[in-house]
């Protein structure tokens, strides 16, 4: 495969689909996850709400962003900063809510490259990770600010839920004597 990733979060088989590619994509070493997003506005909470699952689902893996502990727009400098002098050699998951066509609603996307959060609210950050994983949360348009806000919470929580119950399955499949963390 290319390294590109495209399925839909209404599929039963998606949580499989996510743990086969994250080991075709990443192949080596524990990753770390960094997880993009604001809890104040419900469609940028896809990622704090993803890694405060992983963390409650207790996975063997480093994750940043949580609903108690976002990594926002402010901290992408600071983060990148850090994960290149913690983590040398762990290829970098970055995961992000992302606005799409109205078609893609609803898709996950994995891409083998980093990702510039907040393109969809027009902001021009420094990209970020090894390997994109991101959900399509609204369309975009204009104003694309409001589409954040009116996004069902509910709509949130059951693909991040998809999300992480396929990272947990890929977590669980790296045998021991196969990771470590750095």
């Amino acid at each position: 495969m290319n390294g590109n990733y495209n399925f839909n979060m209404f599929n039963e088989y998606t949580p499989d689909i996510i743990c086969q590619s994250l080991k075709e994509i990443v192949r080596e070493n524990l990753p770390v996850f960094v997880c993009i997003g604001s809890d104040l506005i419900v469609g940028d909470s896809l990622g704090p709400i993803i890694g405060s699952l992983l963390k409650q689902k207790g996975c063997r893996a480093y994750v940043y962003g949580t609903l108690n502990s976002p990594v926002t727009a402010k901290e992408i400098f600071y983060i990148k900063e850090y994960l290149t002098k913690i983590h040398k050699k762990a290829k970098i998951i970055a995961i992000d809510a992302a606005l799409g066509q109205e078609e893609e609603i609803g898709n996950i996307k994995i891409y083998e490259k980093g990702i510039k959060p907040g393109l969809g609210v027009d902001k021009n950050l420094d990209e970020i990770g090894d390997i994109s994983l991101i959900g399509i949360v609204s369309n975009k348009t204009k104003n694309n600010y409001n589409l954040y806000n009116a996004t069902r919470l509910n709509f949130i929580y059951n693909m991040a839920t998809v999300i992480a119950n396929g990272i947990e399955k890929y977590l669980k499949g790296i045998k021991k004597e196969e990771y470590f963390i750095s």
